[in-house]
């Protein structure tokens, strides 16, 4: 009984003195003020049980090295990764030189989670890190083709991404934008129908 009693005794003292830094303002929660150590390795360690017990039941897709899903996934990332993870023979970029926590440099051997890891992140994203829940504005599909880069990404050389980016932009698209064929329609329409206006208000030629 007298060791409950501690526990509870002790548990009030840390709610107490949480409460007190929480409302005293004297936690720093700037950006470019790291976290206490013992802070970080809290954060760190819940972020990441987290992630592999979300991520459990996830079943990977048969075809995740599919060339076509990587040359597709290498596009996506280009676009919409890079700038924050960056890519090989990129350099630090303005943007996440001043996130906190850095974004990992996925591209660097020794940085690499499971697919099914990764697609859960990309999918739900991760608080207070500045990574987005693309889930939101991407579907399942769309994701597995980046998850399928990732998984080729570390130690690909800059040539070898560049090949691919080069290889994936014919088939890279924009959520709910029209595709190329369909402006390029509209856009011979319109000439049409420019100069048919023309022709209507020229004067008849004698």
């Amino acid at each position: 009984m007298r060791t409950i009693k501690v526990a509870l005794l002790s548990a009030l003292v840390l709610l107490l003195i949480a409460g007190v830094i929480a409302y005293s303002g004297i936690y720093n929660v700037a950006a470019d003020a790291p976290h206490w150590t013992l802070t970080s390795r809290f954060i760190e360690s819940t972020r990441d049980r987290s992630i592999a017990s979300q991520a459990a039941g996830i079943s990977v897709p048969a075809n995740i090295a599919d060339e076509k899903l990587i040359t597709i996934g290498a596009g996506e990332y280009a676009e919409m990764c890079a700038e924050c993870h960056l890519a090989p023979g990129m350099e630090q970029t303005e943007l996440r030189a001043g996130l906190y926590p850095m974004p990992p440099k996925l591209s660097s051997a020794g940085i690499h989670r499971s697919a099914a890891q990764q697609f859960w992140i990309i999918k739900h994203g991760l608080k207070m890190s500045g990574m987005p829940a693309w889930g939101l504005t991407h579907d399942d599909e769309r994701i597995w083709t980046m998850v399928a880069f990732l998984q080729k990404l570390p130690g690909l050389s800059p040539a070898a991404y560049h090949e691919l980016i080069e290889a994936g932009e014919g088939g890279h698209h924009h959520e709910g934008g029209e595709s190329d064929h369909d402006h390029d329609h509209d856009h011979d329409h319109d000439e049409k129908g420019d100069a048919a206006k023309s022709g209507a208000n020229s004067p008849p030629e004698h």
